[in-house]
């Protein structure tokens, strides 16, 4: 089989290879799957560059967040799942946690307890996209907040592909989003995909417009992943006893200057008003989170994309050769379409209807 495969830490587009490997063979609780489409996401090219939570062992395939495939062969003794079923498999390597296959390849085995069975009405490019961005944005807003119908949550980069999601995820739940904007050209942009509110940081002051917006009863949940000065100003704006769950860092990319990594709270403002801020991250969830619990989410991921509350925008599909075009796609600003890497008919489209749209990341 081809697999991409990165020898050493660097930059993917110097250290990735195209590889010819054995096919692997599942264990006891194992499947073999072989890959129809996995999309290349800013978090797998940081993994590359050592710039990520977690480092791979090295050489590793790339890829190591998510994929949609068949399922080829069961392990010995494995149950539960069946020969030729199509599922999302879930890459994200658990912290702390055992190692897991990356994705950017042909075949690959995983834990059966991390595959989620997909119907045929979700494309490839809807499925392979499930279990990174909508599963966050459903975690951050019913698990980690547990924003309730009719209050206010503030986010930021509300463009980004996470952000799209929680405005569609808060609309379908009754919350009510304050959507904080870098570009005075977003604005109508975000009210049309139904936020309620949107702050440009290009020419207004963040907590002033919430302050206005929210009145005196303030706003006390938020979500940033921008982090640097304007998750500083979220914080601040947010009333007494208000919670920031921080899940990104937008604003640190290709920083190398320790000051700029930061997130310059107010300690008067923390202390006094006793606010709080954490981090959120994927990876540290499926460490905590039982097997039976994460698949719990992510079915509720597939159902509320399959019944289109969620949407997800169409990938662009690449196939593993063309591997420098679809990074150099993944890397550029305001890029549209999420690359995909597909195989087989995956390059078809297949498995259900397509989505239209723009990735915001």
């Amino acid at each position: 089989m081809h697999a991409l495969v990165a020898g050493e830490t660097g930059e993917p587009d110097e250290v990735l290879r195209l590889e010819s490997r054995p096919v692997p063979v599942p264990e006891p609780g194992q499947a073999l799957i072989r890959v129809k489409a996995t999309p290349i996401h800013a978090s797998d090219l940081h993994v590359l560059r050592g710039r990520y939570g977690f480092s791979p062992e090295f050489p590793t395939v790339g890829g190591h967040m998510e994929c949609v495939g068949r399922i080829e062969a069961l392990g010995p003794d494995t149950g539960g799942l069946e020969v030729g079923e199509r599922v999302v498999a879930v890459a994200v390597p658990a912290v702390p946690g055992p190692r897991v296959s990356g994705t950017w390849q042909e075949y690959l085995v995983a834990d059966t307890r991390r595959l989620l069975p997909v119907p045929g009405r979700l494309s490839d490019s809807s499925a392979c996209q499930l279990a990174v961005n909508p599963l966050t944005a459903l975690l951050l807003v019913t698990r980690e907040l547990d924003v309730r119908p009719g209050e206010w949550l503030v986010q930021t980069a509300a463009g980004s592909t996470v952000g799209r999601l929680v405005i569609q995820l808060a609309r379908h739940l009754g919350i009510r989003t304050i959507n904080v904007v870098r570009r005075r050209a977003a604005v109508e942009e975000i009210r049309a995909l139904g936020g309620d509110e949107v702050v440009c940081t290009e020419d207004e002051d963040l907590p002033r417009r919430v302050a206005e917006i929210a009145g005196p009863a303030g706003v006390r949940k938020a979500v940033d992943c921008v982090a640097g000065h304007v998750g500083a100003q979220v914080s601040q704006a947010l009333a007494p006893g208000g919670e920031l769950v921080v899940y990104g860092a937008l604003s640190t990319h290709r920083q190398t200057d320790p000051a700029a990594l930061t997130i310059p709270l107010s300690a008067r403002s923390v202390i006094y008003e006793t606010k709080a801020v954490r981090g959120f991250w994927l990876n540290r969830w499926f460490g905590t989170a039982s097997p039976a619990d994460a698949l719990r989410a992510l079915s509720e991921v597939r159902d509320l994309v399959a019944d289109d509350v969620l949407s997800i925008p169409r990938g662009r599909p690449f196939p593993l050769e063309r591997f420098t075009e679809a990074i150099a796609l993944a890397e550029a600003p305001a890029h549209g379409a999420k690359p995909l890497f597909v195989f087989e008919d995956g390059r078809d489209g297949d498995g259900g209807r397509e989505e239209d749209g723009t990735d915001g990341e």
